[in-house]
């Protein structure tokens, strides 16, 4: 009688789980990266337009092309959401007037400081794997008057 008679058809069996358990790592494996790589594009669209928002505001506050007469509060209607949002974002601007304005030697309320948070959200639930957000927040400052 031959010992080794039946022992391929095992050998056989598990060279095929081994592989069928590697394919299916792999394939896991590379829509992760898939979905890893469209989260951080969609990242980086929202953060421009967060962007786009708050260099909106400053156009806002600027009031003109030179700058020459600067908004001396932020313009009514807060907050603001833009009709024009890249991607399908929706980017919400807040403006608030700070109330510590700095002086100058001679004691003189020499600037206007605004304070602007930008916000663009992509559609879909909060937490769902196609949602992403990004805020800016900066100071914008102008000089009062000549």
């Amino acid at each position: 009688m031959n010992p080794s008679r039946g022992f391929a058809l095992p050998s056989a069996i598990f060279l095929l789980v081994i592989l069928s358990m590697l394919g299916a790592f792999m394939l896991t494996f590379s829509s992760q990266q898939q979905i890893s790589s469209a989260q951080d594009l969609q990242g980086s669209r929202a953060y421009r337009a967060a962007q786009l928002g708050m260099e909106w505001m400053a156009a806002q506050l600027c009031n003109g092309a030179p700058c020459a007469a600067p908004l001396a509060a932020c313009p009514v209607g807060a907050p603001y959401v833009m009709n024009v949002a890249p991607n399908g974002f929706t980017v919400t601007v807040t403006c608030a007037t700070t109330s510590a304005l700095p002086y100058d030697e001679a004691g003189a309320n020499n600037r206007t400081i605004f304070w602007v948070t930008s916000t663009a959200r992509s559609p879909g639930a909060v937490g769902g794997i196609g949602y992403t957000e990004r805020q800016l927040n900066a100071f914008i400052e102008f000089p009062v008057g000549p």
